[in-house]
């Protein structure tokens, strides 16, 4: 089964930007929709973005839109998420997460709808 490895958190001054990595460990992200969240301390753990199986449509919650673009590198086995205008508030441990569709269009967004998950990487901006 397919591993999910996270890259690229960091402590980062508001307003700085950064970029995560979601590696595939054990196999492709070839079939797969995919998804970042994250978890503050205390809190529930979110959607960030998420990006269906061809790269062709992304979701982004209001917290996220005109911040935070996801996407799918060239090759089959990498996803990112580029974090732009990061506020104190983006402070939290960052997932990366995976499930198979059959549908080349469908948009995971709940933590339910994923199968695999990362360890985690954690981002913190300081004000």
């Amino acid at each position: 089964q397919v591993q999910l490895v996270e890259s690229g958190g960091g402590l980062v001054q508001a307003g700085g930007s950064l970029r995560l990595s979601c590696a595939a460990s054990g196999g492709t992200f070839s079939g797969f929709a995919m998804g970042w969240f994250r978890q503050a301390p205390g809190k529930e753990r979110e959607i960030v973005a998420a990006i269906s199986r061809n790269g062709g449509r992304t979701y982004f919650p209001d917290s996220g839109k005109g911040r935070f673009t996801i996407s799918r590198g060239n090759a089959k086995d990498i996803i990112y998420l580029q974090m732009n205008s990061l506020k104190p508030e983006d402070t939290a441990v960052y997932f990366c997460a995976a499930s198979s569709v059959v549908n080349d269009f469908v948009l995971l967004t709940t933590t339910q709808q994923y199968a695999v998950w990362g360890q985690g990487t954690q981002v913190t901006v300081s004000s």
